[in-house]
């Protein structure tokens, strides 16, 4: 298991575009990845379990993963947070 805490820096934080674009990438990989905030855990390859977390801007969350890509997959899930989801 691999996990890494990230902060949503984009103002809209991880709603409709941007947790579509996380949930993309999520499912490039084969590890099981939850997103975590503060005590409610999600998978994190569901459109609907990721939008409802409630992430705002500002909002510190973990990503989880436990596979065999469970380093990939977390490390590339966090550059997306800190890249603003391009926008």
């Amino acid at each position: 298991m691999f996990v890494k805490e990230v902060t949503v820096e984009n103002q809209v934080g991880l709603h409709a575009r941007p947790a579509t674009f996380f949930i993309q990438k999520a499912n490039e990989y084969k590890s099981s990845i939850w997103v975590e905030k503060e005590e409610r855990r999600v998978n994190a390859k569901s459109l609907l379990g990721v939008l409802s977390l409630g992430i705002v801007g500002g909002t510190t969350i973990r990503i989880i993963a436990d596979g065999v890509d469970e380093q990939a997959a977390v490390d590339g899930l966090v550059k997306l947070v800190n890249s603003g989801f391009a926008e």
